[in-house]
Parts: C-alpha cells; sequence; structure tokens
C-alpha cells in the first residue's frame, strides 16, 4: 500500500510507462510486436511483486 504521495506518484508513473511502451508497440500494426512487448512487461511487473525480501516483511525482529 502506499504510504504518501510520492510513493503513489511512483507507481502511477510506472502504470503510464507500461501503458507508452505497449501503445508504441501497437503503432507498428504487428501482434507479434504487441504480444512481446506485454509479455516483457509482465515479466518486469513479476520481477517487482515477487522480489525478494518481499516489500511487506520487517526488518525487526
Amino acid at each position: 500500500m502506499p504510504t504518501n504521495e510520492k510513493e503513489y506518484n511512483g507507481y502511477l508513473f510506472d502504470q503510464l510507462t507500461l501503458i507508452e511502451d505497449i501503445e508504441r508497440a501497437a503503432e507498428t500494426g504487428d501482434m507479434e510486436t504487441v504480444k512481446a512487448e506485454l509479455s516483457r512487461k509482465k515479466r518486469q511487473v513479476e520481477r517487482k511483486l515477487y522480489q525478494e525480501p518481499p516489500l511487506t516483511q520487517s526488518e525487526t525482529k
């Protein structure tokens, strides 16, 4: 969960970047290019989502 406006804006910026990259691929008119871009973006999101250690893990013990 975003904790402040700056962090929230960062998430929105990441989403906007994803959309712009996919739009750029779509402009080629080649569905294989679009599919490849979508696949690449999915891997990038998953890399952030499944990072080790998770963002929610606390450092306190």
